[in-house]
């Protein structure tokens, strides 16, 4: 049977992974280097204070010893051999042993060394909460820049919930060991490191039964560090979860209220906080255990070296001061090792925080940000020749075979069909949104694939049937379209919106904050603040879901005036369920099953017998 490989404390791809993250540490890799140098000092300060105690308690009392000698000459000689000089000689340095100069010496020198040693921790302190806050920024920057520029099938693969919890929690605690635990780890090694040999000069003895409980301390830290990591993983993961269904209940929350469902949602979401708080538990168990041995060992370890320091006294094989210095240097090593565990434990899921950073870093962008000016103008030709697609996740599943078809520039087309037939689809493609398998979508005769994919979205401007507002304020809104808009522009394009009237009808006007997804708006005012944001990007090829779905009568007379003027001279993708909206496409496409089966103007297909587009037709009428 082959013997399973050990473990090392931190993998070489694991040590990989977290030096990756300090990449972002480098244009500020002199203030980091300064505040290490200033911790290493700090460090060493700390072990010789230790020291400075002991000689100021033998300062203050040497008379023992004095008085040791006195009684040594005492027994040594008998009555009649005693030498009054001696004895006159040790009473003196009996009376004058306690010297208060030397206290006041002692005490000013400690008093300073603490002064430098608080100077210096000031600036070590400042100096890595410095470099921490700025590589903070930059992470969570680029963590961002990178989501957003991921492919769309990246978002449809990932919860909302998980990636915030990416730049929140994980970048939480990258910053954690970046800024106070990666200063702790470093001082709990440096001071074993300078304080043992220290021990060793003041009693070999009493250090050999410190380094007796070292070994011990040591693997069980690291055994508490491997086991530990898991549960730590594991509550993470689940506390990502817990925060999705937040975010997912809080975002509906009109969906929530329209089915009665909050006591479903509590229940779902008490649920798993229950099970956070369980593996919170079990590690709270373990890490309590391991601190519970930790501090039986260490204070049973103390209490006997004082109870051995003390024989050596006796012994007179130290004096009191050396004794004190060395309790104190095994305090200072006792909760180094003691912290020891905890950092390497927070390292470890820094260590796990840094692996999901970086593989969220390491994806491939569709797009860059640099690129946002790269707006090459088009003049709207497109053209499908024998597309195929399938969508990553239904691979098997075939949307598209062949798919064929052209608009010229300016041309209106109408794509119509039942739900699922693929006419959002169509445009997601020509957006660039998904990749295709086969064929060519062409651009002014280019090939999609060869755009600059910014460049070429620069070119688009939508007004989708579920507008999508953001929390900020209708100028902000308005403005989407084109953040460089002058205060003329964004009015102007309101007015062609018609949308102009109502926002006016505001006290704030264009500065009125719509809430979260416009939900202080209703349907028809946000419509027309879309129709607005499409105005204003002024672009060459235009497409419309269903634009005026959600207006009123009167406010659709008026923003269909509205898109009859901004679809002149621009190509105009039309995905209409009301068809009573496309009687004037320059083409009708009707969908079915991701094929084209009709094609034409509203006064043919309307009139083929047995037509779907017909049919369509006919149910609607019926309806109405």
């Amino acid at each position: 049977m082959s013997e399973t490989p050990k473990k090392k404390l931190f993998s070489r791809k694991e040590i990989v992974e977290a030096l990756r993250i300090y990449r972002f540490i480098l244009p500020y890799k002199w203030q980091f280097i300064t505040g290490m140098i200033l911790l290493i000092i700090t460090s060493g300060i700390v072990s010789v204070i230790p020291g400075g105690f002991g000689n100021l308690i033998n300062a203050a009392s040497p008379a023992g010893d004095a008085l040791d000698k006195i009684l040594a000459i005492l027994k040594s000689h008998v009555a009649s051999d005693i030498k009054l000089a001696q004895i006159q000689e040790q009473v003196t340095a009996f009376k004058s042993g306690i010297n208060p100069e030397k206290i006041k010496d002692i005490g000013f020198l400690l008093g300073g060394v603490l002064l430098i040693q608080a100077v210096l921790s000031f600036f070590r302190i400042y100096l890595f909460e410095y470099v921490s806050q700025n590589a903070m920024a930059a992470i969570r920057r680029a963590l961002y820049e990178k989501i957003i520029t991921l492919p769309i099938q990246f978002f449809e693969e990932n919860r909302v919930g998980n990636l915030t919890s990416r730049i929140s929690s994980d970048v939480s605690q990258l910053q954690d060991a970046l800024s106070n635990q990666l200063a702790f780890f470093v001082r709990q090694l440096v001071l074993p490191i300078v304080c043992i040999p220290i021990l060793f000069t003041v009693s070999a003895k009493l250090t050999f039964i410190i380094l007796g409980i070292l070994p011990v301390l040591v693997v069980s830290a690291v055994l508490f560090g491997r086991f530990i990591r898991s549960i730590s993983r594991k509550a993470q993961d689940k506390l990502a979860e817990s925060n999705t269904i937040v975010e997912e209940t809080f975002q509906s929350a009109d969906m929530v209220k329209a089915f009665t469902n909050e006591a479903y949602e509590t229940r779902r979401y008490g649920v798993i906080n229950q099970a956070v708080a369980a593996i919170g538990m079990e590690a709270a168990k373990y890490r309590a255990g391991f601190v519970s041995f930790i501090i039986f060992a260490m204070f049973g370890t103390i209490v006997f070296i004082v109870y051995a320091g003390l024989n050596e006294v006796a012994l007179h094989h130290i004096d009191m001061g050396k004794l004190i210095q060395f309790f104190i240097l095994t305090i200072f090593i006792g909760s180094s090792l003691a912290g020891l565990s905890e950092s390497y434990t927070v390292l470890q899921k820094t260590i796990g925080a840094s692996e999901r950073v970086n593989e969220i870093l390491g994806e491939e962008s569709e797009t860059k940000v640099e690129d946002e000016n790269l707006a090459d103008p088009i003049k709207g030709t497109v053209e499908f020749k024998e597309v195929s697609f399938a969508y990553p996740s239904r691979k098997d599943i075939q949307l598209f075979n062949g798919l064929s078809f052209k608009v010229d520039s300016g041309q209106k087309i109408a794509l119509v069909g039942p739900s699922g037939s693929g006419k959002s689809t169509i445009i997601k493609l020509l957006s660039g949104l998904y990749p295709f398998q086969a064929g060519e979508i062409l651009v002014d005769g280019k090939d999609i694939r060869n755009y600059n994919i910014t460049a070429l979205r620069k070119n688009f401007g939508t007004v989708p049937q579920d507008v999508v507002l953001f929390g900020g304020t209708i100028r902000e809104n308005i403005a989407y379209g084109k953040p460089s808009a002058t205060e003329n522009e964004i009015q102007e394009a309101a007015r062609k919106a018609y949308a102009l009237e109502f926002i006016n009808s505001f006290p704030e006007g264009l500065d009125t904050v719509v809430g979260e997804r416009g939900v202080k708006l209703s349907g028809g005012q946000k419509q027309r603040i879309a129709i607005a944001r499409a105005i204003l990007r002024d672009p060459k090829i235009l497409i419309l879901d269903e634009a005026t779905s959600a207006l009123d009568s009167e406010s659709e007379r008026l923003v269909k005036q509205a898109l009859d003027e901004l679809m002149k001279n621009r190509t105009t993708f039309i995905i209409a369920h009301r068809l009573s909206t496309i009687r004037e496409a320059d083409t009708i496409l009707v969908i079915n099953k991701g094929k084209i089966v009709e094609q034409g103007k509203h006064h043919e297909l309307s009139v083929m017998d047995k037509g779907i587009y017909s049919n369509l037709l006919k149910l609607q009428y019926d309806l109405e």
